[in-house]
C-alpha cells in the first residue's frame, strides 16, 4: 500500500450506491501480538529465504499449540532475539526481509519483540527504497469506513481495520492519498476538516493531523515518502491556489508556492520527476479548466500548460453543472500520461510533444460509472488499473489491468 508509489482508490461520494465486495480469499492485515522466543534450528546455510519461510510458518501458527509450546521450551536461554534469524545474524536477516512481501510483515512482527520493533520502526521500508525494492498494491473503499488492500502480483485481498469516524465524516465528501507507509483519508466532521491516518507500521488508524491550510476537493499524488496536495477549497467554500508537501517519514507539512490559478476538483500526478495538477473548476464563475500546471520540485516554480485536461463529456452542455463530472481520470505509467473517458468508454494517451490527447483503445466493458464517479483509473507499477462498478444488478466489482509496454490495449481480469 503505502509505499513505492502505491495506487489508491476511494469511492465515497453520496451519489454512489453501497457496493458489496464479494471477493474470495480475503484476509485481515495481521495484528501484532506477543509471541516471544520462537527459535528455528537450521543447520544448513543453503538458502536464507528458506529460513524466513520457516520463521513465518511459526509466526502464522501453522504448528499446533502443543508444538508451539515445545518450540518455545527448546529455544534455550542463550537465544539472542536481537539477531532476528539467529543462524544468519541481524544484517543478513534484514537483507532477506526487505525482499519479503509487505503482506507478510504482520506475521513477521508477531514472531518476537525484535521483529515487531523492526517492522514498527519503519527501518525496513527505508531500506527497501534505498535498495530499489518496489511493491505495488491497490487500496480502495467500497463501504465508506472499510478499506481493502489488493496485491495484484499475488492476487491477495486484505482487510484494513475499520475506521471509527463520526456520522458527519461518513456522510461528507472525502479524498484519500497513499504516501510512504500511510494512508490518509481527508474529510469533514461537525466543526472542521479532519484527516484520518492509517499506519502500515502499527496497523492502526489515528486522527488529529492538520495541514497548514485545511482543504477538500484538491488534486494530489505521491511518490515514495512524499505527497503533494494542490488547490481544493477551504471550509467556507473558497477555491484555493495554495499547495502543500507532506513528508510521511517526518510527519510534517511544508507550504509550497501557489499555483497560477485557483482550482478545485482537479487531479494530480507525478511524471518525469515533476508534479502536475490537471483540470478542475476555477475562476470567478467556477468554470471547467482545460489547462494543467507543472510544479518543478527543484526550482520551486509552477508553469501553466494549456489543453492538458482530457475532454469531458458534459463540458459543452450548459444544462449540466461543472460539478457533475468527476475530476479527470488520469494515471501515469513509465512517465506516460493516460486518461479514461467514461462517456465514450475510451482510453486516451497524452502526446507531450504536440500537447494533445490521442485515443488508443477501449475501457473494460464493466467499467460502469455515474458521470465518472465510482470508476477508478490508476497506475499500479507498470500497469494501468481500472476498477469498475457493478452492472446489471451484480453485487461485485472487477479489477482489470493492462500493461502498456506489452502492446495494444487488452484488459486482464485481476480479481
Amino acid at each position: 500500500m503505502l509505499e513505492d508509489q502505491s495506487c489508491l482508490v476511494s469511492k465515497d461520494r453520496q451519489r454512489e450506491s453501497n457496493w458489496v465486495a464479494c471477493m474470495n480469499g480475503k484476509e485481515p492485515l495481521v495484528n501484532y501480538q506477543e509471541c516471544e522466543l520462537v527459535k528455528c534450528k537450521l543447520p544448513n546455510k543453503s538458502d536464507a529465504f528458506n529460513r524466513v519461510e520457516v520463521a513465518l510458518s511459526l509466526g502464522n501458527s501453522s504448528a499446533s499449540p502443543n508444538e508451539q509450546a515445545g518450540n518455545k521450551c527448546h529455544a534455550g536461554d542463550n537465544f539472542d532475539s536481537s539477531s532476528l534469524i539467529h543462524a544468519i545474524g541481524r544484517d543478513n536477516s534484514i537483507g532477506c526481509l526487505i525482499h519479503c512481501s509487505r503482506s507478510d510483515y504482520g506475521a513477521i512482527a508477531s514472531l518476537n519483540r525484535s521483529f515487531r520493533s523492526l517492522i514498527r520502526s519503519g527501518e525496513l521500508y527505508k531500506l527497501r527504497r534505498e535498495n530499489g525494492v518496489v511493491e505495488h498494491w491497490v487500496y480502495f473503499s467500497c463501504q465508506l469506513v472499510e478499506w481493502e488492500a489488493f496485491d495484484p502480483s499475488r492476487g491477495r485481498w486484505m482487510h484494513l481495520p475499520a475506521m471509527t469516524p463520526d456520522e458527519c465524516f461518513v456522510l461528507a465528501d472525502k479524498e484519500s492519498l497513499a504516501v510512504g507507509t500511510e494512508l490518509l483519508v481527508f474529510g469533514k466532521e461537525i466543526f472542521s476538516l479532519v484527516i484520518y491516518r492509517y499506519s502500515l507500521l502499527t496497523n492502526t488508524w489515528s486522527s488529529g493531523m492538520r495541514m497548514n491550510v485545511p482543504r477538500c476537493l484538491f488534486g494530489s499524488a505521491s511518490i515514495g515518502e512524499i505527497g503533494i496536495l494542490a488547490g481544493g477549497c477551504d471550509s467556507r467554500g473558497n477555491i484555493l491556489s495554495s499547495a502543500e508537501l507532506y513528508n510521511s517519514e517526518s510527519g510534517t507539512w511544508k507550504t509550497l508556492p501557489s499555483m497560477n490559478k485557483p482550482r478545485k476538483m482537479c487531479s494530480g500526478v507525478f511524471m518525469d520527476g515533476k508534479f502536475y495538477v490537471i483540470g478542475g473548476i476555477g475562476g470567478a464563475e467556477s468554470k471547467r479548466l482545460t489547462c494543467g500546471e507543472e510544479y518543478d520540485l527543484e526550482k520551486g516554480t509552477w508553469r501553466e500548460i494549456p489543453n492538458m485536461s482530457p475532454v469531458q463529456a458534459n463540458a459543452a452542455r450548459n444544462d449540466m453543472p461543472a460539478t457533475s463530472d468527476a475530476p479527470p481520470l488520469v494515471a501515469v505509467v513509465h512517465n506516460e500520461l493516460y486518461a479514461a473517458d467514461y462517456a465514450d468508454m475510451e482510453v486516451r494517451k497524452y502526446d507531450k510533444q504536440n500537447k494533445a490527447w490521442v485515443t488508443i483503445g477501449r475501457l473494460p466493458e464493466r467499467a460502469a460509472s455515474m458521470y465518472g464517479w465510482g470508476l477508478a483509473f490508476r497506475a499500479c507499477g507498470n500497469r494501468l488499473i481500472v476498477i469498475g462498478g457493478p452492472k446489471g444488478g451484480a453485487e461485485y466489482i472487477e479489477v482489470n489491468s493492462w500493461v502498456p509496454s506489452e502492446g495494444p490495449i487488452q484488459w486482464d481480469l485481476l480479481g
